[in-house]
């Protein structure tokens, strides 16, 4: 089974810029939420994850964190099974 990745951004956001960077390089298949211009929607995402900035990123409904730790995900080769490709 595919593996659910959502990442939340808005624009402008480079964190978020650089996490789709990394996505799309290790070639997964994920799903973009843009929330610029939805205020409530941001609030609403922030209440139920916890996580106070952009992006959020959400693997299979748990929450990863923001770029840096989808970095360091990546750097501590831990990603790529987390996704299971």
């Amino acid at each position: 089974m595919a593996t659910e990745i959502l990442i939340y951004t808005k624009d402008p956001c480079p964190f978020c810029e650089r996490a789709l960077r990394l996505l799309e390089e290790k070639k997964f298949q994920f799903k973009e939420i843009d929330l610029t211009d939805k205020p409530e929607e941001i609030d609403r995402i922030k209440s139920e994850t916890g996580w106070r900035t952009v992006p959020i990123i959400m693997i299979d409904g748990k929450l990863v964190g923001g770029y840096n730790d989808l970095k360091a995900l990546d750097d501590e080769g831990k990603l790529d099974s987390m996704v299971n490709v």
